[in-house]
């Protein structure tokens, strides 16, 4: 998909913010609209399905958070990418936003080229989502063959146990999304055994020395996402 093609909706009460961040992804070739609040916010989702949302958190009328969990539940915006630019940037803040559903969380203040590339990022799974579908599908440098069970990793393979590989392939079919540890619990191992968190984090672990510690962050207190 195009620049030209992605939607991004700026939800902020400061209008300095909606120019200066509107003004930058305008001119990297991205169509931009914005709103004051949640409520003009969640208004001009529904009306312009954006790709990607960013939201302040502290907003007048409907605050980021409920604007947020409102988006969530509907249907038209489930695959919406939903960020939260704010200058809350405390731990619990945090998780409430991730628990009310956004895909990242990013402090301010930032510098205008940085929030460029995190756009870039986030919005980098649209381009991926056309192959997440197939059996073999590429993730930056990192080749997943779904049929054999495969990994090549800039040029090398890589053997993985069959859980490794189901966590690294739920993982890297949306580059950037936070999964909750509960999602991966259900997706990866679902009824099969009984574990806890920790089984999560082990896998994780042995992750980091197959594929590269780089590629994986951990969100405290919510879960993991893969980064390129």
């Amino acid at each position: 998909m195009k620049k030209k093609d992605l939607r991004i909706l700026l939800v902020d009460d400061e209008p300095d913010i909606l120019e200066i961040v509107g003004y930058n992804l305008t001119t990297e070739g991205y169509q931009v609209f914005t709103a004051k609040n949640g409520i003009e916010g969640v208004a001009m989702a529904k009306k312009k399905l954006p790709h990607l949302i960013i939201l302040d958190v502290m907003m007048p009328e409907m605050d980021g958070i409920e604007a947020c969990g409102i988006i969530r539940k509907n249907p038209s915006l489930e695959n919406t990418i939903v960020a939260f630019l704010t200058a809350r940037g405390e731990d619990y803040s945090q998780m409430a936003g991730f628990d009310a559903g956004a895909d990242d969380y990013i402090t301010k203040p930032i510098k205008p080229k940085v929030l460029v590339r995190k756009v870039k990022a986030l919005l980098r799974r649209f381009k991926e989502d056309a192959t997440v579908d197939e059996e073999i599908f590429k993730v930056g440098k990192i080749v997943i063959n779904r049929e054999e069970y495969k990994i090549i990793n800039d040029g090398k393979e890589i053997v993985l146990p069959r859980k490794e590989f189901e966590l690294l392939s739920l993982l890297t079919s949306k580059p950037n999304k936070v999964f909750k540890r509960e999602v991966i619990l259900d997706r990866v191992w679902g009824n099969e055994v009984v574990v806890g968190g920790r089984t999560i984090d082990v896998h994780i672990r042995k992750l980091r020395e197959k594929i590269g510690d780089d590629h994986f962050k951990t969100v405290k207190g919510v879960g993991y996402k893969f980064v390129l």
